[in-house]
């Protein structure tokens, strides 16, 4: 399955997508400010685009995945694991870190079986739900 560069053409295909999952349209500027800075890649299948991935190089100078949305009907199939290790393989820097809710036990594993460590966690994000750290190495 190719992962790319995402074009501004797929704003609304990602968009969507986004919505399936969270509900509303909240992040679509986020999304088009991560297309347009080249901060967002796609990964294709035979039927469309399976999901995708954003990230920021802010965080204490090290790069961090801050959106990672795969498509109900395309997940289980690998999407974001194969998303996860084409960014760690053309990270810009050698340390990456992401996050997700301790709620999120399905994402936490995702992290996991790709190499990535608990690295901390953050409270008051959510309510009731803190947000994990991960961390994976380049030279790991």
């Amino acid at each position: 399955m190719p992962i790319m560069q995402a074009n501004i053409e797929q704003v609304d295909a990602l968009s969507t997508m986004d919505k399936e999952v969270v509900g509303d349209f909240s992040r679509k500027e986020m999304i088009i400010t991560a297309i347009k800075e080249k901060r967002c890649l796609v990964q294709r299948t035979h039927r469309g685009i399976a999901g995708f991935l954003i990230y920021t190089t802010n965080f204490f100078e090290c790069s961090f995945i801050s959106l990672i949305i795969v498509k109900p009907s395309e997940r289980r199939k690998g999407v974001a694991t194969s998303l996860l290790a084409h960014f760690v393989n053309m990270a810009p820097t050698l340390k990456i870190f992401s996050s997700t809710n301790q709620s999120n036990l399905h994402m936490q594993k995702v992290f996991e079986l790709a190499g990535f460590k608990r690295s901390g966690y953050i409270e008051n994000l959510d309510d009731g739900d803190p947000e994990i750290i991960f961390f994976k190495s380049k030279v790991d």
